[in-house]
């Protein structure tokens, strides 16, 4: 079997918001995330805001029902982390607790808070000390 030239990459990540104008907001405030895509259904409702990571794009897709909140490490998805400069880290955490984003914990690289809809995000400058 033949090696593949390269190795495979992220394209994309979605998450569901029932809210996603207000969630994309979040992440190009806080984040400095680009908008690069709005989606529209059969009837003209916004139904997805696409956002530029650097390469792969953050899908924000239109959903219903509850989104579950994940303590900790849960199966599947649980984090969205964003590579920071240390300085940029600091200013970030008091971005969010201004935002009423509380950091919930650190380690020595990485803090962690949630968005508008409980998600949890954590921003690290690893392995920059």
């Amino acid at each position: 079997m033949a090696e593949p030239e390269a190795p495979a990459r992220l394209h994309h990540v979605a998450v569901g918001s029932p809210d996603v104008e207000s969630l994309a907001r979040f992440y190009r405030e806080v984040f400095g995330l680009r908008e690069c895509a709005r989606k529209f259904d059969s009837t003209g409702q916004l139904r997805s805001i696409w956002l530029d990571l650097g390469g792969p794009i953050l899908m924000l897709e239109r959903s219903h029902g509850v989104i579950p909140r994940v303590e900790g490490v849960g199966a599947g998805p649980f984090l969205l982390a964003f590579r920071v400069s240390r300085e940029e880290r600091s200013e970030l955490e008091r971005e969010l607790e201004a935002r009423g984003h509380p950091i919930e914990a650190r380690t020595a690289f990485t803090s962690y808070a949630r968005d508008l809809d409980g998600n949890r995000v954590g921003f690290s400058h690893y392995p920059e000390p």
